[in-house]
């Protein structure tokens, strides 16, 4: 009967419902075995639709009906489980075994049903709160294809504050990827560039010779950074559906500015309040980045007086830390600004893997839900999920468009300008065979 007991946990927990067919209730059993049996065939086709079309299986996973279904699915099995599991218990008559192996036997089968109940609850919790966060975050509208085989998103750092007037953008670049490869461009554009042009729309017939070139703008300072302000704030009739397709004025001028001034297309665009940036860092559990050069920390929003300073190597930061790291402006330059934000970015994006995101989930998606806001459709997230995967896998190249690279944000050269970012974005070439 030992023995007996033995198989009969074993069994149900190698082939759930194959104990209560063997020896107890056919009926119940002959359930449990179609459920399990369904479960597998689902795994298997599920896995193979991801060795070919991994796209289309993460867009079902990232789709609120897809994680709605799954939740309800790991709860099913969940409560089968526990069912099963509890009716095995019943049938090895734990008080005909020998004394030593009862215990053993009802901890040993009640441990595994915790553990995969459990797990299976947990698992229908993620996903929906998965659900929930998607749809608070990302719109429901139509994907756009790529563009000359990119999608080019924008990138703004929101820097909001309670002594500002509406929000104006901190940190502005571009991030272009090839649709097929993944490899990404990072394109930092300083916020003080001035007399660019835009893409074809409201503000370039306002400003046809390029911005605040013929008798000034709506705002004190003719910048790159001043466009959300001027139309957020003076003009948001330029751009009257913006808030119906999850927008806003202020960004759309920014998207005009940011197109016109490289030369691409920018399908999408990702919002980040740097204010609440903190908490999504900290629900990561920190970030490592090598500190090149000495960096301060400030005691305070006047960027003036340090309380200490980052010395040069690896530094694990928390949210606040960070921030700081991204921010610091004293003895420092904008284009120092850029380089350690876009630093910050890429170690943000290694820190994001899935197996930490889904580990502290809970918290990373109530940061998220209060730091992100973009237009990029729900329905795009499997793709942009599975074309990330190959990103992780090259490194990310850089083009600032600073004095380093011989932009003057003062005088820019948009010719020069669009060369560079062409040659950036141009795939590499490939070797002529040996004859």
């Amino acid at each position: 009967m030992t023995k007996r007991g033995w198989w009969l946990v074993l069994l149900n927990l190698v082939v759930p419902g194959s104990a209560q067919v063997l020896a107890g209730n056919r009926k119940l059993g002959r359930f449990g075995l179609r459920a399990t049996l369904t479960l597998w065939t689902l795994a298997i086709l599920l896995g193979v639709a991801y060795l070919l079309w991994p796209a289309t299986v993460l867009t079902l996973f990232t789709s609120a009906i897809g994680l709605w279904v799954l939740a309800a699915a790991l709860v099913f099995y969940g409560v089968v489980w526990v069912i099963l599991t509890l009716d095995t218990l019943r049938l090895v008559r734990l008080v005909k075994a020998a004394p030593g192996a009862r215990p053993l036997i009802a901890g040993f089968a009640t441990v595994l049903m915790v553990v995969l109940a459990g797990t299976a609850g947990y698992g229908a919790y993620v996903a929906t709160s998965a659900s929930n966060f998607l749809s608070s975050v990302f719109v429901a509208g139509p994907s756009v294809p790529p563009v000359d085989g990119r999608y080019n998103i924008m990138l703004l750092g929101g820097d909001a504050g309670a002594d500002r007037d509406g929000l104006r953008p901190d940190s502005i670049s571009v991030v272009s990827i090839d649709a097929e490869t993944g490899q990404a461009t990072m394109i930092g554009l300083p916020r003080d560039l001035q007399w660019f042009p835009f893409s074809d729309g409201p503000l370039a017939d306002l400003y046809p010779e390029g911005y605040g070139s013929i008798d000034g703008c709506e705002v004190d300072v003719c910048q790159l950074n001043s466009v959300f302000t001027e139309v957020e704030l003076k003009s948001p009739e330029m751009y009257p559906k913006a808030i119906k397709n999850g927008s806003e004025p202020g960004i759309e001028g920014m998207r005009d500015a940011v197109s016109g001034i490289t030369g691409l297309t920018i399908q999408y665009y990702v919002l980040i309040d740097m204010q609440g940036f903190s908490d999504l860092i900290d629900a990561l559990g920190g970030v490592d980045i090598d500190v090149q050069s000495r960096v301060p920390v400030h005691s305070d929003d006047t960027f003036t007086d340090v309380a200490f300073w980052f010395e040069p190597g690896m530094q694990h930061m928390d949210g606040y830390h960070a921030l700081w790291f991204a921010r610091s402006r004293h003895g420092t330059s904008d284009y120092d600004r850029m380089n350690r934000q876009h630093q910050l970015q890429e170690a943000i994006l290694a820190q994001a893997n899935p197996a930490n995101v889904i580990a502290k989930f809970e918290a990373v998606a109530s940061a998220g839900t209060q730091v992100v806001k973009t237009d990029i459709p729900q329905g795009m997230l499997g793709y942009f999920v599975n074309l990330s995967s190959k990103t992780k896998t090259l490194p990310i190249k850089a083009v600032n468009l600073t004095p380093d690279n011989d932009v003057d944000p003062t005088d820019p050269d948009f010719v020069s300008i669009h060369q560079m970012i062409d040659e950036a974005l141009a795939p590499p070439p490939t070797e002529a065979p040996a004859e």
